[in-house]
């Protein structure tokens, strides 16, 4: 397994985390996405999104963190990180497109260049605005997180995998994170197991 990658993506650290939570073995290729290293001709032609993560898998070509994770579930299932009964796993995926639909999209990096270079804004507006989908979509996860260990309940599952990345994006834009007790403790309980410490940027 090959994984495409870099290290502040948070997309590819939720990939990293099911890499290290299942124990597979992979080599990892760094891009830089700062310097547009993603848009590399060769990179382009294996991926043509030009995004990470990119997992390769023989002649399989994989993008998008949640396929991935979902591919990789299916072809190493345990442990299990997509619960297999069918209301726990909508569950599941409600909570973790929260943060990869409505959070991380409109925050990740292509988007806040072009708030800068395209649309003029300082650095005090872009930080603003991270700050206040981040704030928008940790709501929504305070109410829908379990009262338990993890996202995924005694053992960490999709959700957190998807959680402790964007936990410490907020961190790093200084996200206010008093409204949020639980969505910050179920984060750091999981960020603090050695699959999650070995993945982190």
């Amino acid at each position: 397994m090959i994984l495409h990658d870099y290290p502040l993506s948070s997309a590819s650290y939720r990939v990293r985390i099911a890499l290290n939570l299942k124990g597979l073995a992979h080599e990892r290729r760094n891009h830089a996405l700062r310097d547009g290293e993603q848009r590399a001709p060769d990179y382009l032609a294996l991926n043509p999104s030009g995004l990470v993560p990119m997992l390769e898998v023989g002649e399989l070509r994989l993008g998008q963190s949640l396929a991935i994770i979902d591919y990789l579930d299916a072809v190493a299932p345990e442990p299990r990180l997509i619960p297999a009964e069918p209301v726990a796993r909508a569950r599941a995926f409600e909570m973790a497109l929260t943060i990869a639909c409505d959070i991380h999209p409109i925050n990740n990096l292509r988007v806040l260049q072009y708030l800068e270079n395209g649309l003029g804004q300082d650095r005090a507006a872009i930080e603003g605005w991270y700050r206040h989908w981040v704030a928008k979509g940790f709501a929504t996860l305070e109410t829908l997180l379990p009262d338990t260990r993890f996202a995924g309940g005694a053992a960490p599952d999709i959700v957190d995998a998807c959680l402790v990345p964007q936990m410490f994006n907020a961190r790093r834009f200084a996200v206010d994170l008093a409204p949020f007790p639980r969505t910050v403790a179920i984060a750091d309980r999981a960020a603090a197991l050695p699959a999650f410490v070995a993945a982190a940027p």
